[in-house]
């Protein structure tokens, strides 16, 4: 088992790749706290689990804010006295809304869960992960993150700020034994479109002009296996990196 004996924290875990990633940490020997809004799609995760190696324990939260993020990784502390791999895989997508349509409070609820709150988690498991010797923080970023047309410009503009948090956090803590890397997968089968309830027509049209080249879309599973990867010590030397999950989208 290569999580054995590890404690993990996973946000957005009710569905998608959060899901996938918590139930394959349990299995391979970890501890898990589960976050999400949706509490009873949690507690269907830690039924699941329950003749896994690992355990897992749900709290229901939102990553918006500020006291969600921390007090989950006080739960991890409180239940397994520390926390050794953090995963920020919550996210919301934007409308498809460009920069001179998009509204203050669809910019600030995309910020909030994207970024804000990614980084309210990492600066409190960072300072604990200090204490305990090292730590490892993966993000679940997105190729919209290093391209400039793959959604609207809250989430583009969220997912570039967030490799910048990971990278900025893998180097300033690298030699305390702390790892932080990001995911950028390509379109993955998940639940974050559902959110999209009104896009915007003229972001859409352009966002959709890079469609056609996509080879296909990952599944939850495929992005767990690499989130497995980068928890365990079979990736050691990886810090600071943004790992790309596409089937070759932005390699066209």
């Amino acid at each position: 088992m290569k999580l054995n004996g590890k404690v993990a924290v996973v946000t957005g875990a009710s569905s998608g790749m959060g899901r996938s990633i918590a139930l394959l940490y349990a299995k391979e020997g970890a501890s898990v706290i589960v976050v999400a809004r949706r509490k009873e799609k949690l507690d269907e995760i830690v039924e699941i689990s329950k003749d896994y190696n690992g355990t897992i324990i749900a709290m229901q939260g939102d990553v918006s804010k500020k006291e969600d993020n921390e007090k989950m990784i006080d739960l991890a502390i409180e239940k397994f006295g520390k926390i050794d791999i953090l995963v920020n895989n919550a996210g919301i997508m934007d409308e498809m809304m460009p920069v001179g349509e998009v509204e203050d409070e669809l910019w600030e609820s995309v910020m909030n869960v994207n970024l804000n709150g990614p980084f309210y988690a990492c600066r409190k498991a960072v300072n604990l992960m200090i204490q305990q010797g090292g730590g490892n923080i993966i993000n679940v970023g997105s190729i919209g993150g290093l391209n400039g047309c793959r959604a609207g410009v809250s989430y583009t503009a969220s997912k570039y700020a967030l490799l910048g948090l990971t990278k900025n956090i893998g180097f300033m803590y690298a030699d305390k034994g702390i790892r932080c890397n990001v995911i950028c997968p390509g379109g993955v089968d998940s639940e974050i479109g559902v959110g999209i309830s009104h896009p915007s027509q003229f972001g859409f049209s352009r966002v959709k002009l890079g469609m056609e080249s996509v080879p296909r879309s990952g599944s939850p599973e495929e992005i767990a296996t690499i989130a497995l990867f980068l928890a365990s010590d079979d990736s050691s030397l990886i810090n600071g990196a943004e790992i790309v999950a596409d089937a070759g989208w932005t390699a066209f």
